[in-house]
């Protein structure tokens, strides 16, 4: 399969699967079910560009990007899965969605959902570019481009484990988690979240001409920074935030960075 098909093919597996996603929130009341979808579907279009696409490159590369992108899949859909299903509650940033967009709701989260999946679409030419660099495999920017998708894995988990042993403390009910990676900055998982699509460009960027397809994997690293710290992870998170813990969160924002793990500054 052709590079050209096998991207075609990814970005429709991805589209279907947010299709999909949409009929599973309409039937339980829960769009939080769409970030389960997305991050499955990132990885089955990554998998398919990583091994489906014939190239020159060596085979093991193929693999090391597949799995990468694959294990990023998994750890991170079943991570939201667990948490979706046993919600009390719509997570917050779709429970606004559903408010602000009143009757509307349905039919413009299923486009929202479809620009997901284009924005998916730059994620899976990120896999690609790495999967299919020429050149020996287990080069020395193989190994730290897994290494470095190693330590976001180990941050994030951690940083959700953090949150998580905060919130089920009853006694800090109503409180801001500032405690661990979480007093270093207000949103480590995703600061980690990014840090992992950073490990793709470290593989595929060449320096030879011949492999010019290589800077497509700085696609994946900048449009996950603009989501995530521009568009559908801080701002709405931090607006939340906001209403529930109003001064208490203001306070965390003056001396806690909002995404690069820092020390706190002093008030």
């Amino acid at each position: 399969m052709t590079a050209i098909s096998s991207i075609i093919l990814a970005s429709l597996a991805v589209s279907v699967m947010m299709m999909i996603a949409w009929a599973v929130q309409k039937a339980t009341h829960q769009a939080g079910w769409a970030d389960v979808f997305w991050s499955f579907a990132i990885g089955i279009g990554g998998l398919i560009v990583a091994l489906m696409t014939v190239s020159d490159a060596p085979i093991k590369r193929s693999w090391l990007a597949g799995a990468m992108v694959g294990f990023w899949s998994l750890r991170l859909g079943f991570h939201i899965l667990a948490r979706t299903a046993t919600a009390t509650y719509e997570d917050p940033r779709y429970a606004d969605l559903r408010r602000e967009w009143g009757d509307k709701f349905q039919a413009r989260l299923f486009g929202f959902l479809q620009i997901q999946a284009l924005c998916g679409i730059g994620l899976v030419a990120t896999v690609y570019a790495a999967a299919h660099r020429p050149g020996p495999a287990f080069a020395i920017t193989d190994c730290l481009g897994l290494g470095l998708l190693i330590v976001s894995v180990i941050g994030e988990t951690l940083a959700d484990r953090q949150l998580r042993a905060f919130t089920l403390d009853k006694a800090n009910h109503g409180k801001v988690c500032d405690k661990g990676l979480w007093s270093w900055s207000r949103h480590p998982n995703y600061f980690f979240e990014w840090l992992g699509w950073v490990a793709y460009p470290v593989i595929a960027i060449s320096f030879h001409p011949y492999w010019w397809q290589g800077w497509l994997s700085l696609i994946g690293p900048l449009l996950m920074y603009w989501l995530l710290v521009h568009v559908s992870g801080i701002p709405p998170l931090e607006i939340h935030m906001l209403k529930s813990r109003g001064d208490a969160f203001k306070a965390y924002m003056a001396r806690t960075s909002a995404f690069i793990p820092l020390p706190p500054r002093k008030n």
